[in-house]
């Protein structure tokens, strides 16, 4: 972490762009077969909108919205929600690239922004964008807690966080295995 990552009162990074990245890059790798398939797929199919091919297709984008948010928050578990929406955005805005080429060299007869049918219309685009950063967000609290499990070495609390009224001076090492049970 360097010092533009950290808040103003210290209590730790928030972004880490590091782990957003590596974050978009895992959605990516999740992305990018999936949109082959549906382009693949697309040939074979009258109205691949319209078909229930839709459904698997949009849950496998989805999933890689969540990979995304989950390699972010394990990567970085003490800011999971930013850099789980970081790496979500991430995904789609790598995945733009590999969508304008899918255009180019198979939709050349319909606009990619405008026209009746655009191949990436900006409602679309921002209702990704939004999901991207929900579903990473998701995925980045699932990751942050697996690595906090991790962490502890024993799969039980998460660091951090004790025990509501527990004082560690009362703890006794004879108490060990004591009490009803």
């Amino acid at each position: 972490m360097d010092a533009r990552s950290e808040p103003a009162g210290g209590a730790g990074p928030t972004v880490d762009p590091v782990a957003a990245l590596r974050g978009a890059l895992a959605g990516l790798a999740v992305i990018v077969p999936v949109t082959v398939a549906a382009a693949v797929v697309d040939r074979w199919v009258t109205d691949l909108e319209d078909s229930a091919w839709s459904v698997p297709f949009t849950l496998a984008i989805l999933a890689a919205y969540l990979v995304a948010g989950l390699r972010a928050g394990l990567d970085a578990p003490t800011a999971p929600l930013t850099n789980g929406a970081l790496a979500g955005v991430g995904a789609v805005a790598l995945w733009i690239p590999v969508r304008v080429a899918i255009w180019a060299v198979r939709e050349s007869d319909r606009g990619l922004v405008s026209g009746d049918d655009p191949a990436l219309p900006a409602g679309e685009l921002f209702g990704n964008v939004v999901l991207a950063a929900v579903v990473g967000m998701a995925g980045a609290l699932l990751g942050a807690r697996r690595a906090r499990r991790r962490d502890n070495g024993d799969g039980g609390e998460p660091a951090g966080r004790p025990r509501h009224g527990f004082d560690r001076a009362e703890e006794r090492p004879d108490s060990t295995g004591q009490g009803a049970g």
